[in-house]
């Protein structure tokens, strides 16, 4: 892996340079009414505070109070590794202060000066760390051990070297944020625009009714996960697998064989149904997303999502997916949030009641093609953006290799 570096360097395990270990973990409940809103201690960082771009969240309301002293911290210039579970080597993050941190989480802590706190973080966001760190996986859940993991060699230059290397992925990156910044930005501008197009498109003095009058709805089923299959010849739609305007399994593909004619005729959707997502994060509108079946046959409803089942002889159901999707309505959606402060929940009744347009067919189909015509310029746009972001990212990992291959 390592045959080309130049001569001065040496090849060693982490082991060899760093002490690692894990964290703690702390019962829900005992966090919560313990440790939680203290304004002095400090951060203990779990999983979730780890982003996969190598961001920490320290302020994240939980302290550990200097006076606890059976929890494991980890100075300023350590290395976080997620240790397993779906994020297990990919989550890996510098850290710039003193922390407590939890169990599923290696502390990677350099022995000597002669060892570089960011030059080992830079390797853990490398393919050539990332291809070791699947190596050694094992379990039902994915994990590796301190032992394995101690296991793992990284190339190691002289300590100015290092600093020198450092420097220069860091110039680098700086040049590559930024243009994936503008790609970012634009990216924004083009949903920013997709809302102004539907905010136009349903603009005039349409004759309105109830929704429950053009459409019949379906409420989710709770399929029991004991039952889910990777074989199942049945996909169950969750809430997580409605985007807008798309269905998206990258996450979570569950499927089923727990069907009887009874679940069938109940909860198999049809050609046409607009499916749209009833629970997210209160006050963010992270959910009311709507998709539509197009030609999928076996697509079966959880609960959480209706699916919207339309009289096509009124109502156009590819209009209906964008009308719902659209400023005015979504705003009229979310009148009816309910929930606590973490989840918000919007039900079928107030799904149902309110009001819609319902322009001739004919309109609802010329309305139709005229938001997909601009939408089809976006599509085009974000395609490009995408690509680009793709190569930033490709390019990222070729700076990391070549850094770590003495060639930077």
């Amino acid at each position: 892996m390592f045959d080309n570096i130049p001569s001065n360097w040496q090849i060693l395990a982490i082991g060899d340079i760093a002490k690692i270990y894990n964290g703690n973990s702390i019962n829900k409940t005992v966090k919560q009414t313990k440790y939680t809103g203290l304004s002095n201690g400090r951060s203990f960082i779990a999983t979730k505070d780890v982003a996969f771009d190598g961001t920490v969240t320290y302020e994240n309301g939980v302290k550990i109070p200097s006076s606890e002293t059976n929890f494991k911290t980890a100075p300023a210039d350590s290395v976080f590794v997620c240790s397993e579970g779906g994020s297990a080597g990919r989550k890996t993050a510098y850290v710039t202060q003193e922390v407590c941190f939890g169990n599923k989480l290696f502390a990677i802590v350099r022995k000597s000066e002669l060892y570089n706190g960011k030059y080992i973080y830079y390797f853990t966001r490398s393919q050539l760390f990332f291809k070791q760190f699947q190596e050694l996986l094992n379990g039902i859940i994915g994990g590796v051990n301190n032992k394995k993991f101690a296991s793992i060699i990284i190339p190691v230059p002289p300590i100015e070297e290092q600093r020198r290397i450092v420097s220069r992925i860091e110039e680098l990156f700086s040049e590559l944020d930024s243009a994936v910044e503008t790609l970012q930005k634009t990216r924004q501008q083009l949903e920013i625009y997709r809302q102004a197009v539907l905010k136009e498109a349903f603009e005039g003095d349409y004759r309105q009714t109830p929704l429950k009058t053009i459409s019949k709805t379906i409420s989710g089923y709770a399929f029991k996960s004991k039952k889910y299959s990777s074989e199942g010849e049945y996909t169950v739609i969750k809430i997580g697998n409605v985007k807008p305007f798309r269905f998206d399994f990258s996450r979570d593909h569950t499927k089923t064989n727990e069907v009887d004619e009874s679940i069938l005729y109940k909860y198999l959707l049809k050609k046409g149904d607009c499916l749209i997502t009833l629970t997210g994060s209160r006050g963010k509108r992270d959910y009311g997303y709507v998709a539509m079946i197009t030609d999928q046959t076996n697509y079966l409803l959880n609960q959480r999502v209706a699916a919207l089942r339309f009289d096509t002889s009124i109502a156009f159901p590819k209009f209906y997916q964008y009308y719902l999707s659209s400023p005015q309505y979504r705003n009229i959606f979310f009148s009816y949030e309910t929930g606590n402060v973490g989840q918000g929940n919007v039900g079928i009744k107030a799904l149902i009641e309110p009001n819609v347009i319902i322009p001739s067919i004919n309109d609802q189909i010329l309305i139709v093609k005229e938001i997909e015509n601009r939408f089809s310029v976006c599509d085009n746009i974000e395609k490009i953006v995408n690509e680009c972001l793709q190569q930033a990212e490709a390019m990222r990992q070729s700076i990391l290799k070549k850094a770590f291959e003495g060639e930077l």
